[in-house]
């Protein structure tokens, strides 16, 4: 039997005749969307793999939500200026993996953006540009910089009262990476965790083909520009084409550079392809910031990472080696 399978991203052409069939469920996680899909011989087992996806999905999110006061990166933003917390393994790894990912983008990608004061309003409430000394203010506590971690107590201090971390642009990402090696842990032998469209993906379609990617055309949000193969690896789409403002004939999204506090503009979508979610959740954000020359610039030289970029007056670029329905850029 013949098949499509459109799951907010991707597409699958799926013929059972290896016994194996494709399953899916759809789940409220993190505040987002999060699709779980595996190849599985029957609905039990299908089930049963799924559970512990959500299983693990919801033990991220009490690790890293900002918004749970019982949490871990709350306990560090309760204590800013105050003293270091100690935190889990996990957790400490994962702030050290951001600031290597914040040097890596010239700080384009700073997990202590979470202290900016909210002074752009992309509700349709703004009339103008706020003040440029609000916006100087607002990022007065910003500066992945400033934390501090101490590897032999496995503390992090934040040295500024009002300062915060968030991991809103990488922690989607990461839970989609848990959840998928714990899935293959337990013998799952393919599947997609998609996060609001942060995609990774593992083994094949039980016709023995790639997973194909849609990646939506940020111009009518009902067609896709592109479908791409994506073997065993991870995607993600961030666009800016639902939530902006613009001002003298320029495009503000709600993507905001940690460092100058006005949005980013110019690029309307990023998807970046990278061996991890968690990577690539961080860089699509980045590259917003960083634009469309110097972005494709620094993917070129990071190896197994690729990205495709569409600007605001909906042209297409690429890196270097970007496979576009099969066709080598």
């Amino acid at each position: 039997m013949m098949k499509y399978i459109w799951c907010a991203g991707f597409v699958s052409l799926v013929w059972s005749v290896t016994g194996q069939s494709i399953y899916n469920r759809t789940v409220k996680l993190m505040g987002s969307r999060f699709d779980i899909t595996v190849v599985a011989d029957e609905q039990r087992t299908a089930d049963t793999a799924i559970d512990l996806a959500v299983a693990e999905i919801t033990r991220i999110e009490k690790l890293i939500s900002s918004w749970d006061p019982a949490s871990q990166t709350s306990r560090i933003n309760q204590h800013a200026g105050l003293e270091p917390v100690v935190v889990s393994a996990e957790l400490f790894d994962l702030i050290k993996r951001s600031l290597t990912i914040s040097k890596l983008t010239d700080g384009a990608f700073d997990i202590t953006y979470a202290s900016m004061d909210k002074i752009w309003k992309f509700d349709g409430s703004m009339t103008e540009m706020p003040d440029p000394e609000a916006v100087r203010n607002s990022i007065a506590r910003v500066g992945y910089e400033k934390i501090v971690l101490d590897e032999s107590n496995h503390s992090v201090f934040l040295p500024e009262e009002g300062m915060k971390i968030g991991f809103g642009a990488i922690g989607k990402g990461y839970a989609a990476d848990k959840a998928k090696k714990l899935l293959q842990d337990h013998g799952t032998p393919a599947g997609i965790i998609n996060a609001s469209g942060d995609m990774n993906t593992w083994g094949k379609q039980p016709d023995g083909q790639d997973w194909k990617v849609a990646i939506t055309n940020p111009m009518d949000k009902d067609k896709a520009f592109a479908l791409v193969p994506l073997k065993q690896g991870a995607v993600v789409t961030s666009g800016n084409y639902e939530k902006y403002v613009v001002f003298n004939g320029i495009r503000y999204t709600h993507i905001i550079d940690p460092k100058s506090g006005y949005p980013a503009h110019g690029i309307i979508s990023a998807t970046v392809f990278a061996p991890s979610a968690e990577l690539a959740d961080a860089l699509a954000t980045s590259l917003f910031v960083m634009g469309k020359e110097a972005g494709i610039a620094r993917i070129n030289q990071m190896p197994n990472i690729e990205c495709i970029l569409i600007d605001d007056a909906g042209q297409v670029h690429s890196s270097q080696h970007i496979n576009i329905n099969g066709h080598e850029n």
